[in-house]
């Protein structure tokens, strides 16, 4: 892996030459939340932490049409379209490289293969805030995952060249490029990944993980927590890694077949629901149970990490306190004020 540097000033420049590409889209600020937008890139905020949606978005749209038909004709529409995705954090990579696994293994998915072929990824070093728990999840720093990856210096960044994709961008712009990393610039990076690394105010263990999922798999916390949760789905909508997605056809009659697929959370009701009205997860402690063990037990036991990357988006939607650092803390036997308080709340 190669490493350049780039001065902050020659930031936007740089990425208006790297339009030649494709669409440049990067986090812009929407009230008092972050968003991606495709704006000149004078506009994005370079301070943004999380977005209310992750970038799965651009992999995994939210509603698309797979195709339609009518009588003797096909027509299959898949997303060509070449963008750039500029100010993703570590985490989010982490995310991405985590759909990779799901959507490009054994069988790959072509809707998201050719939307992650055509997307080039941009990534941006932050600091947590109190909800960042992503050290916890070692996907605080990235190895891969992206084309290129700026890691802030001071007055300047270094360009982290990730792939034959990058090289390619980095050389739209090598006119604003300095290939001339010293000792110094080195010792700049080391210093504020120790700065960033003792920043963290939360923290969560999740050593045997797995294990705990299993002995606590009939433990009262799950209809504890179903007590107050929601099922809002919010919480998978804004996840990194929730993948699910249902599959409609609309057909009307002298007209073509429309096919759609759009996201689902398994903490809907009727996302277990089956013919004749049965549902294996009516209880939403069942349904909750269903989401924690994947993300923290599940994938963990297959792929050796857990499904989370710490970006802390569940922590800063729920509206009831219900997320992955509280319940993980609660399998443990700690008392979490966000669950607990409620409780005593409602029995005064």
């Amino acid at each position: 892996m190669r490493v350049v540097k780039l001065k902050k000033k020659n930031l936007v420049p740089f990425l208006r030459k790297l339009e030649e590409f494709g669409e440049v889209w990067g986090p812009v600020k929407k009230g008092d939340r972050y968003v991606y937008a495709h704006t000149d890139p004078e506009n994005f905020d370079l301070k943004a932490l999380r977005t209310i949606i992750p970038p799965k978005k651009f992999f995994v749209p939210p509603k698309f049409r797979m195709f339609t038909f009518k009588e003797d004709e096909w027509n299959e529409e898949i997303d060509t379209k070449k963008r750039i995705l500029f100010g993703l954090h570590p985490c989010d990579i982490h995310g991405i490289l985590i759909l990779d696994k799901l959507f490009l293994s054994n069988y790959p998915d072509p809707y998201y293969k050719t939307r992650r072929e055509n997307t080039a990824i941009i990534g941006l070093s932050c600091e947590p805030d109190d909800k960042c728990f992503c050290k916890s999840t070692n996907t605080h720093s990235v190895e891969e995952g992206f084309d290129l990856a700026l890691s802030d210096i001071g007055n300047e960044y270094l360009v982290w060249i990730g792939s034959s994709l990058g090289d390619d961008l980095q050389k739209m712009g090598e006119d604003l490029i300095d290939e001339d990393v010293t000792e110094a610039d080195i010792k700049k990076y080391i210093e504020w990944r120790k700065k960033r690394d003792g920043m963290f105010r939360t923290d969560i263990d999740l050593t045997a993980m797995p294990d705990i999922f299993e002995i606590s798999y009939n433990s009262p916390i799950w209809e504890k927590l179903g007590e107050y949760c929601l099922s809002c789905g919010q919480c998978s909508m804004v996840c990194p890694t929730c993948n699910c997605y249902d599959v409609e056809d609309n057909y009307r009659v002298g007209s073509e077949i429309e096919r759609n697929r759009h996201w689902d959370s398994c903490m809907f009701r009727e996302y277990s629901l089956v013919a004749g009205g049965h549902n294996f997860r009516e209880a939403r402690s069942e349904r909750l149970k269903l989401f924690y063990t994947h993300k923290l037990a599940g994938y963990m036991s297959i792929f050796g990490k857990p499904a989370c990357v710490g970006c802390g988006r569940c922590a800063d939607t729920c509206p009831v306190g219900i997320n992955v650092p509280n319940v993980a803390k609660a399998l443990k036997g700690e008392k979490v004020d966000a669950i607990w308080a409620k409780e005593v709340k409602d029995a005064g």
